[in-house]
């Protein structure tokens, strides 16, 4: 039987989240680079885990979390990723597919145990991420599932899942499948330190197969080696033909074909940051498969990711489809 038509589908790090709060010197004591994502052993997970406050868990991974999001929209979504046959593995699972997203991948039995993320956020939101990949190094392109990249309008693909060897073959026979379907092909870089790892490979993946791209702007300066961001714009606008470029509290810009859109970013109070580039993909994706203009997948956008930071965790507390329904003053009494 074929699988149903979907909007999106993510293929990413199945990774279950432990957020804890912390104040700028604990990470100056665990010698961590505040903003960042670091990739961590066992050792240094068991590590920082027993240093942490108390915290809050849930299955994540960046993806997923974009999925959960553009699932809440109203987008039929969805999900590629590797777990193991653990308990946090079937936390993960139950979380996703309660979500309302359609997660077809087997789980890995007799290897790494689920891969987990370790977050500390600060008083000003910020986010450090320390992760340990586990069963998520196995994900290859024996993983793929070609029904559901054909059935997908967008397959949207982590930036951090590039690091394993396997993974980046995972990506070029997903892109393959969905363009010889006539499908496209999503890119979030994910983190600047994962572009600084893999630059000359994302380049050619970026030239060669993506049609839509998303970047805050320390990743786009990173990718094109530049610290001028209109130097990074022209030099996307050549490589790809539509590209969300997120700026923070500067809001947002997307460049598609030859028109450029600002977005204005909405205003929140800031409590924690994990997920906001995640739901902003969410709601241009979503906006993008409900065939909306590129200034209203933007403001799809910077609405997910104004309720994305307006809580602790990374998933939707709010309805994000009566949000994005919302006239302007409404919005900001219901985020303020």
């Amino acid at each position: 039987m074929a699988m149903e038509k979907l909007d999106i589908l993510g293929i990413g790090n199945a990774i279950l989240d432990v957020q804890s709060r912390a104040e700028d010197a604990d990470l100056d004591r665990l010698g961590m680079p505040k903003g960042g994502m670091s990739l961590i052993g066992t050792e240094d997970a068991e590590r920082l885990y027993a240093a942490m406050g108390p915290g809050v868990e849930s299955s994540g991974g960046s993806a997923a979390n974009t999925c959960a999001a553009a699932a809440a929209l109203g987008a039929k979504v969805g999900f590629l990723g590797k777990v193991a046959d653990d308990e946090l593995g079937r936390v993960f699972r139950h979380d996703i597919t309660s979500a309302g997203v359609v997660f077809p991948t087997a789980p890995l039995a007799g290897g790494a145990p689920t891969a987990r993320c370790l977050i500390l956020v600060t008083p000003d939101g910020q986010r450090t991420m320390n992760t340990y990949l586990g069963a998520c190094v196995s994900f290859g392109p024996k993983d793929l599932d070609a029904d559901a990249i054909r059935a997908a309008q967008v397959t949207y693909l982590e930036g951090y899942l590039f690091d394993p060897p396997e993974a980046q073959a995972a990506f070029r026979e997903a892109a393959r499948i969905a363009h010889d379907a006539g499908r496209k092909v999503a890119l979030s870089l994910s983190d600047a330190f994962c572009v600084g790892r893999h630059r000359d490979a994302f380049l050619d993946f970026v030239r060669e197969e993506t049609d839509i791209l998303f970047a805050n702007e320390h990743e786009i300066l990173s990718l094109y080696q530049t610290e001028e961001f209109s130097e990074a714009a022209v030099a996307v606008r050549r490589d790809v033909g539509f590209a969300a470029l997120t700026r923070s509290e500067r809001g947002s810009v997307i460049f598609a074909g030859s028109g450029s859109f600002a977005v204005r970013a909405v205003p929140t109070r800031v409590v924690d940051t994990t997920g906001a580039g995640d739901a902003y993909a969410a709601g241009v994706l979503a906006g993008f498969a409900r065939g909306l203009v590129p200034a209203e997948c933007g403001r799809w956008g910077a609405i997910a990711a104004a309720e994305a930071i307006s809580h602790f965790g990374a998933r939707p507390q709010a309805d994000l489809k009566a949000l994005v329904a919302m006239k302007p003053r409404q919005l900001a009494e219901a985020l303020g």
